[in-house]
C-alpha cells in the first residue's frame, strides 16, 4: 500500500491536559519524581516525548533520531536508503535490517497491499522529495514493473535486488520504528515511565504523570483545505504499547473532486480509496502499528476486520458509512 501518511492525526491530549504534565518538568501528589518534556521537528514533522527521570536525556534522544534518520530518510541524499535505491547491493546496518524484515512481515499479512518499493510511483504522484507530481505518472506500467518486494532479499547483511532500479520509501514505517528506538534508548537509561510521539506514532510505556494510563485523543476524519481540524473520535487509556493511525484526509494532492491522497495501490500503481477513512492499531510496537495501519487503508473495511482478529490487535477503523472497533479496542476506550 503506501507509504507517506502522518501529519499528526493524533490529538495529544496526553501530554498536556489528560496527564496533567506542565511546561518541560512536572510534579504531582500522586508521582513526585519529575516528569521532562521535550519536542522539536525531525525529518520533516513535530515530535514530543514525555519521560519521568531526574537526567535530561535529550542529546542521546537527538543521537538516536539523527542514526534513524541517515539511515531511513528518503529526504536525506547521503542516507542508507538513499545508497541502496541507487546501487544493486548494499551493505545494511541494524536499523534497516529491523524495518526491512517488518515491512515483509505486514506485507505477507496483508496480501502485498504494504510494500515500501512504491517508491518510483509515490514520487510520481508528488508524495516523495520534491513534493510534486512528475511526467512519470503517465507511464505507470513502466514503474509497476520495479516494484515488489518479493524482488528483493537480504542476504549476509546486504539487500540485493532483481532489478538495480527498484527504490525503497520507509516512510509508512519509519516513524513508528523511531518512537521504538528512542523507546529502547530512554529504557537502556533505566526510564520506564515514557510517551514518544513522532508525527502522530506513539509508543507509551509505564505511568503519566497522574500515575495512570496514557490518554490519546484519536481523531474523527475531517477534510480541510487549510487549518488543521482536530475532532476527537474516543479516547482511550493504554500502556506498553505502540500505537499509529493513517488516513488520507490530510495527506493528498489536488482539489475539488480531483482531489487524491497518499495511498498507493501496488497493483494499478494509482492513488487508492477505499472505504477506509482511518484506520487506527495498536501492537507490540510502534513499527509494526504503523505499517498495519497504512496496510489497513489500503485493504479496506472487510479485510481489514479479518486481520485484525486473525492477529487479536486493538484497531479502529473510521469508514465510509460506520465506524468499527476491535474487541481489544473497546477495552481501551477511557471512560473518565
Amino acid at each position: 500500500m503506501l507509504i507517506m501518511k502522518n501529519l499528526c492525526f493524533l490529538f495529544i491530549f496526553s501530554l498536556i491536559v489528560l496527564s496533567g504534565c506542565a511546561g518541560s518538568h512536572g510534579k504531582n501528589e500522586k508521582n513526585q519524581e519529575s516528569y521532562i518534556f521535550d519536542e522539536g521537528m525531525v525529518w520533516n514533522t513535530q515530535f514530543h516525548i514525555t519521560y519521568r527521570g531526574d537526567e535530561n536525556l535529550r542529546d542521546s534522544i537527538r543521537k538516536v533520531l539523527d542514526e534513524v534518520g541517515h539511515s531511513l530518510s528518503v529526504f536525506d541524499s547521503t542516507s542508507l536508503v538513499s545508497k541502496v535505491n541507487h546501487c544493486d547491493s548494499t551493505p545494511v546496518n541494524c536499523d534497516f535490517i529491523r524495518v526491512y524484515e517488518m515491512s515483509r512481515r505486514i506485507n505477507k499479512i496483508s496480501g502485498g497491499m504494504f510494500d515500501p518499493t512504491l517508491s518510483p510511483l509515490i514520487t510520481a504522484w508528488g508524495f516523495g522529495p520534491g513534493h510534486k507530481a512528475t511526467s512519470d505518472t503517465v507511464r505507470l506500467d513502466s514503474l509497476l514493473r520495479i516494484v515488489g518486494l518479493d524482488k528483493t532479499t537480504l542476504r549476509a547483511g546486504y539487500i540485493v535486488k532483481d532489478l538495480p532500479n527498484i527504490q525503497f520509501n520507509f516512510s509508512a514505517i519509519a516513524k513508528g520504528y523511531g518512537c521504538d528506538r528512542v523507546a529502547e534508548e530512554l529504557k537502556k537509561n533505566k526510564v520506564n515511565d515514557f510517551l514518544v510521539e513522532i508525527g502522530g506514532e506513539i509508543v507509551a510505556s509505564g505511568k503519566n504523570p497522574r500515575g495512570d494510563k496514557w490518554k490519546i485523543s484519536i481523531d474523527r476524519p475531517v477534510y480541510s483545505n487549510s487549518d488543521i481540524i482536530h475532532e476527537s473520535q474516543v479516547v482511550i487509556e493504554f500502556t506498553d504499547m505502540g500505537l499509529a493511525t493513517s488516513g488520507n484526509y490530510r495527506n493528498y494532492h489536488g482539489n475539488g473532486s480531483q482531489r487524491y491522497g497518499h495511498t498507493i495501490s501496488p497493483i494499478t500503481g494509482r492513488p487508492l480509496q477505499t472505504d477506509v477513512l482511518s484506520a487506527t492499531v495498536l501492537a507490540t510496537t510502534s513499527m509494526e502499528a504503523d505499517a498495519l495501519a497504512t496496510a489497513f487503508m489500503a485493504m479496506g473495511s472487510p479485510k481489514s476486520k479479518e486481520t485484525a482478529r486473525e492477529l487479536d490487535l486493538p484497531v479502529l477503523l473510521i469508514c465510509s458509512d460506520t465506524v468499527w472497533a476491535s474487541e481489544r479496542f473497546k477495552e481501551l476506550i477511557s471512560t473518565n
